[in-house]
């Protein structure tokens, strides 16, 4: 209603001013060109005869007045619709550039505010609104996941400043308890020896979890890729991890047939089989078996990883691949780390154009890669 009172004005003044501009040609023709136009017409549009007193009279030469005033019309013709698009047009941009002005301000008060979308988009902005409150959750989403992801960064610096102190403090105190005691009898300064040395290697592990979170955002993963053996990569990294299975009492048997190749980044895909395999070795229960499997199915390969350990809940098992989680929160165990592990696996295997998820039910955890074939 309120457009029709605005375009009712503007049509009445555009009507006038073509009506003032017909007239102002009229004049200009009839007064200040009269000589020159009747010059004109009289040499093209009309022919001469003589009368008994010797005097000319013109007559107009129908035909070509015929074809003079059609060639008039169709111009006049022209010039109006020529007129009306471009009217037509600058009405359109202008009612354009209003509209995109107008719902520029209702998003930027929507996206600024905990205004309801109700209250900001009036009828007809229907789709706009469903995809602003669509766009506005999935921000609100990702922030509420930053802040996390940050508070659990920052926790995990904290355990780690603090765990720090407890190795150092004791490799300290065996060494000056040495240092005070040279005569110290052998078994008891093998015992410190052996104490300090497993102190300091628990020292390392700490600092290098320091390492490894402050260079995660520094790093960009970059893919080289090639065409390898996925069966004998899986079966060198199992005899590899023999130390540590023996350890804790665990084996691993891979179930692959021979020959299966894959185009891929054999060092980056060897550092995700190597995180998920530290995962399951540090969460199963001792004396089970870690089983690997390859399936080949339709253009894809998956890969599945089973170890016998308590079931992850659902909730944890639903961040487990974000970056700075940890099973456990008890910094006094060895198990986990910095939290990066599956969160870097994650980041690869989506690279590869494929996908990482786990499963975990009646002690019986799966995690599974699933990776394009070329």
């Amino acid at each position: 209603m309120k457009d029709k009172k605005i375009r009712t004005p503007k049509i009445i003044l555009i009507v006038i001013a073509a009506v003032i501009g017909c007239l102002w040609l009229y004049n200009m023709v009839d007064v200040f060109f009269n000589g020159m136009f009747i010059d004109w017409f009289t040499a093209n549009y009309t022919t001469p005869y003589m009368t008994k007193d010797d005097f000319y009279i013109y007559q107009p030469n129908w035909g070509s007045v015929k074809v003079l005033l059609l060639q008039a019309l169709i111009l006049v013709v022209l010039i109006c619709i020529a007129a009306v698009h471009l009217t037509s047009r600058y009405q359109s941009a202008k009612k354009v550039r209003e509209s995109i002005t107008e719902t520029s301000n209702m998003i930027r008060r929507y996206m600024a505010g905990d205004r309801d979308v109700e209250e900001v988009f009036p009828a007809g902005y229907e789709e706009i609104a469903m995809q602003m409150t669509a766009i506005k959750n999935d921000m609100q989403r990702r922030e509420q996941t930053l802040k996390e992801e940050v508070s659990r960064k920052n926790d995990l610096i904290v355990y780690l400043a603090h765990d720090l102190k407890t190795p150092l403090t004791s490799v300290i105190g065996y060494l000056s308890l040495l240092e005070e005691a040279p005569d110290m009898p052998a078994a008891q300064k093998a015992k410190y020896v052996h104490i300090s040395l497993e102190k300091a290697l628990r020292l390392e592990q700490l600092i290098n979890e320091f390492f490894e979170i402050t260079r995660y955002n520094l790093q960009q993963i970059v893919l080289e890729k090639e065409r390898i053996d996925l069966s004998y990569m899986l079966i060198q990294m199992a005899d590899e991890f023999y130390p540590i299975l023996q350890g804790h009492g665990n084996t691993v048997q891979v179930q692959a047939k021979e020959g299966i190749m894959i185009y891929c980044d054999p060092l980056k895909l060897a550092r995700v089989f190597n995180n998920i395999l530290k995962n399951a070795v540090a969460y199963s229960y001792p004396d089970t078996v870690i089983e690997i499997e390859v399936q080949e199915r339709e253009e894809e390969i998956v890969v599945l990883f089973c170890n016998h350990g308590r079931t992850i809940p659902k909730q944890k098992l639903e961040t487990i691949f974000e970056k700075f989680f940890r099973l456990d929160s008890a910094r006094a165990t060895n198990t986990g780390g910095a939290g990066l592990g599956l969160a870097i696996a994650k980041d690869i295997v989506e690279l590869h154009g494929g996908t990482i998820m786990a499963e975990s039910e009646s002690e019986l955890t799966t995690f599974t890669v699933t990776l394009p074939q070329s």
